[in-house]
């Protein structure tokens, strides 16, 4: 839960500070005593204005200040809250002086709402034995084959294993437990889950560039990869700046200074410039994958009927899942910009840019709906295409010109399939 304040005055000095000798108490009856949870004292710069022209006229009239980030508390597990607010007055020390004369002082409270606390906890219990069950369906035909597993096949697991890390409905126990890291912690497994979809898809673009002379191998990938690993680093290092500090402080806010306003801001406009860059790239890759992919289905009409069907049935349902994955990238890069603005409290042109909860929702399920779709497409089957030869119309059993080419498609993970004859020579 996070509270803004609003404070009103009726005069007011340039760059004014604030400062604020504030409390947080707690109890769960109309008769126990009140228990101290926080205490401390905060400053705030205040940024207010004067809507009407200084005349005499309008004198009396009050400044319009803008809302001050004032306390965020990671649960609400007790029933009562008692918030005291105290200005104190020192002129020696110049506190308080040049603020005017307060009229009033409004508390604007964000919270999650009743109902969407009950479709979010319902979508999670029900979404954590989903993906768990097809994780442990997926792991156990990959292990059935006789071959080790290779690296689609296990970022694939790994990105199951961080989406049922996220799925899981620790918020049932934010209820009835005091637990203040909630926030943190949900934090750390979204970036965990962003890490891991990121640079899976990178590896997912990768791995089908069949035109790679390395393969198979995490390494390959580092400067790709190292990019979305600092990215994330930093993300952490942001994110304990502020809420990891809140977990003693509560009342704390990087945006109550100058410089961590500024700092906040620009790592905001960084992440979502790095966010648009990422995406661009990883449309750049897909074409990639469409162009190479569409060279070698020069070399289909040299099968069998049965076998160049069953190709081109693989391919076409390949191109079908790397366009839901840009459109799935897309969507992810949309929710994470908008979600950096919304915490931030920035605004464009006057309007704060907001979550709604249906956009929240709904991207929370796409997720889980593409990872359960990777793991049902991708586990090896156990069906088998014979090697079939194809050879011309004419039966020429002249020399056999070889092609190899590899596929990755959805009955399996990797099959080399050879085509000889006059056919695969042209």
């Amino acid at each position: 839960m996070q509270q803004l304040l609003m404070v009103i005055v009726h005069c007011l000095s340039d760059g004014a500070l604030v400062t604020m000798d504030v409390g947080l108490a707690y109890r769960d009856s109309t008769l126990s005593e009140w228990t101290e949870m926080a205490h401390s004292t905060e400053h705030r710069k205040l940024s207010c204005n004067f809507t009407a022209t200084k005349t005499y006229e309008n004198e009396g009239r009050y400044y319009e200040c803008d809302l001050l980030p004032f306390m965020e508390v990671g649960s609400v597990a007790h029933k009562y809250y008692l918030l005291n607010i105290r200005l104190p007055v020192n002129e020696r020390k110049k506190v308080n002086i040049g603020i005017g004369e307060i009229k009033d002082i409004r508390l604007v409270s964000i919270h999650q709402n009743g109902g969407f606390t009950k479709v979010w906890f319902a979508m999670k219990t029900f979404l954590t034995p989903s993906v768990l069950i097809i994780m442990i369906w997926y792991w156990r035909r990959i292990t059935q084959m006789t071959r080790p597993p290779v690296l689609l096949e296990k970022i694939i697991f790994a990105l199951g294993i961080s989406m049922t890390f996220i799925n899981m409905p620790v918020e049932w126990f934010s209820v009835g437990f005091n637990w203040t890291w909630m926030l943190l912690f949900g934090d750390i497994r979204q970036g965990i889950f962003y890490a891991m979809l990121l640079s899976f898809w990178i590896v997912f673009c990768g791995e089908h560039l069949m035109d790679q002379t390395e393969r198979n191998r995490f390494s390959v990938y580092w400067k790709q990869v190292g990019p979305i690993v600092f990215g994330s680093f930093c993300l952490f290092i942001f994110d304990m700046c502020e809420r990891g500090v809140q977990l003693k402080n509560p009342f704390y806010s990087i945006w109550a200074s100058d410089v961590g306003t500024e700092l906040a801001m620009a790592f905001i406009i960084v992440a979502g410039i790095c966010a648009c860059l990422y995406f661009l790239f990883l449309c750049f890759m897909v074409f990639q994958v469409f162009r190479n992919i569409s060279g070698k289905r020069s070399s289909l009409p040299a099968m069998t009927k049965a076998r160049r069907l069953h190709y081109e049935g693989l391919i076409f349902r390949f191109k079908f899942l790397m366009l839901v994955t840009l459109a799935c990238a897309a969507m992810t890069v949309i929710f994470f910009i908008i979600s950096q603005v919304n915490e931030g409290h920035w605004h464009w042109g006057g309007y704060t840019v907001q979550v709604n909860s249906a956009f929240f929702t709904g991207i929370y399920g796409m997720w889980n709906l593409y990872v359960f779709a990777l793991m049902f497409l991708y586990a090896p089957s156990h069906k088998r295409y014979g090697d079939e030869q194809s050879t011309d119309q004419a039966g020429n059993s002249g020399e056999d010109i070889q092609l190899t080419t590899t596929i990755t498609h959805v009955d399996g993970p990797t099959e080399i399939y050879k085509m000889t004859g006059k056919e695969a020579q042209e």
